[in-house]
């Protein structure tokens, strides 16, 4: 399958139409999906809106940057007469009337949404599962998970139905299933791409980022996404960097990795990290410094992040989610209700661990005063069974199926707002697919993106049937 790029050039230039690209993604979803279970809705329309979108192209209208490309958008996420169920009975009949901002500037921009897919009880898990929808298994190995929550969305794109998805990542969303998965995932800067009118959610936590196909689907997608709208007071930023056409966005994937302050950790001194996790990533820095890089083996002084992820999430899902809990006890999940009630806590309570974060934050950025970007496993450990919420162990260490602390490596990037992006470097010897974790300092999303591209590139030519095995990586 062709990435997004290269989807969108193909329909520029007439030499596919929209309705053929459309059509296409149609097909594949009806017969991948039966395995993977990552769809919720399927759009009706999809056929007449690339109809409508080749009549423009004939016209001599500009189509977009991303026209026909085919695309899904998590069910948490909101698009105006499609069902935001959140993954709960609660809201099984719930329908918007409004799109989130960011999505409605991917459909101005050509892209037609196909489908949305599947994620966990109101977002709260790393993995994919609920009582509406059932269970979203990894297309690597339908009885891994795909993980979550956004693993309808990383699935969707694995499983080669769409080169381009649209999750949301609050405590590694995005990042653990696109490294489960094997593609890749772009958690942007807190703020720079809309996420409202949708669900509250986490609001100082969450954001909404791309899964594609290649790097430059990435950039591809954040150019078109990003921008400040009132529609959400919480995003920011102007788009005076942002790359205003496809080969902008192409060259954007691409920046020499010889002079960057690289940085390296294996666990950031706070996690467990499973042996074939580990010597992956030793030996994906060995490749980056044998094509000339310069790899500092250094990370933040920080503490364990989950107790202070929990002190902001916990309280901000309360608020979210615990009105639903109280007007309809019955039909949320006794998980996503034990969470719910865990974050009824004193308000004074919260606003100390924001006061916590604060510190945290200003650790974890001064940082990146001395390094460009930090390397580090995306995951601790590969797609383990669909039916668990956690890992039986890790590093042969039992791990009990608490809420998410296996997800240590991905929380900081949440905490302080920065960008961080999941690069695939492989597979383990069950052909389990391995993550990167790239990160860099606040606002440094194209420059981030630029530096994925190169590490990709290395990493490509040492490794050419790998790295993720996905067949995805096209021009």
């Amino acid at each position: 399958m062709r990435d997004a790029v290269a989807t969108a050039l193909a329909v520029r230039s007439s030499r596919e139409s929209a309705r053929e690209s459309i059509a296409a993604a149609l097909e594949r979803i009806r017969a991948a999906d039966p395995a993977v279970n990552a769809i919720t809705w399927v759009n009706p329309d999809a056929l007449a809106q690339a109809a409508a979108l080749d009549a423009r192209i004939a016209a001599g209208e500009d189509p977009g940057l991303l026209a026909g490309v085919p695309i899904t958008v998590k069910d948490h996420i909101w698009l105006a007469g499609a069902p935001a169920t959140n993954g709960s009975r609660a809201l099984a009949a719930h329908v918007p009337d409004e799109t989130a901002v960011c999505v409605e500037r991917l459909i101005a921009a050509g892209a037609i949404v196909v489908a949305k897919t599947n994620n966990p009880e109101f977002c709260y898990r790393g993995t994919t599962s609920n009582d509406v929808y059932g269970t979203t298994r990894n297309p690597r190995d339908p009885s891994r998970t795909a993980g979550g929550s956004s693993g309808g969305a990383a699935a969707s794109v694995a499983a080669e139905m769409v080169p381009l998805a649209i999750g949301t990542d609050g405590g590694g969303s995005i990042r653990i299933p696109s490294a489960f998965c094997g593609v890749y995932g772009l958690k942007p800067t807190f703020g720079l791409v809309p996420k409202m009118p949708g669900f509250r959610g986490w609001p100082t936590l969450s954001v909404d980022g791309p899964i594609g196909a290649s790097v430059r689907d990435l950039a591809l997608a954040l150019a078109v996404m990003c921008g400040p709208s009132p529609a959400d007071p919480l995003s920011f930023g102007g788009r005076g960097d942002v790359p205003s056409s496809l080969v902008d966005v192409s060259g954007s994937a691409a920046l020499p990795l010889a002079g960057l302050r690289i940085a390296a950790s294996e666990d950031l001194g706070i996690a467990q990290v499973d042996d074939d996790v580990r010597d992956r990533f030793r030996h994906a820095v060995q490749g980056l410094e044998s094509a000339g890089a310069v790899v500092t083996w250094a990370a933040p002084a920080i503490e364990d992040p989950c107790p202070l992820w929990d002190a902001v999430a916990l309280p901000e899902g309360y608020a979210s989610e615990g009105p639903l809990l109280a007007r309809f006890p019955e039909l949320v999940g006794a998980d996503a209700a034990a969470i719910i009630r865990a974050g009824d806590v004193p308000a004074a309570r919260y606003l100390d661990a924001q006061h916590e974060r604060g510190g945290f934050t200003r650790t974890w950025l001064s940082f990146f005063e001395d390094h460009d970007v930090l390397l580090t496993p995306a995951m601790p450990v590969v797609a383990f069974e669909a039916d668990r919420l956690a890992p039986r162990s890790i590093a042969g260490e039992p791990v009990p199926e608490s809420f998410d602390a296996w997800c240590a490596l991905a929380l900081p990037a949440n905490l302080a707002g920065t960008p961080a992006v999941s690069l695939p470097i492989g597979t383990n010897e069950d052909g389990l697919p391995i993550g990167l974790q790239v990160t860099s300092a606040r606002g440094t999303d194209w420059r981030l993106l630029r530096t994925c591209g190169a590490i990709d590139d290395v990493l490509t030519r040492l490794w050419p049937a790998e790295p993720g095995s996905s067949g995805l990586r096209t021009s």
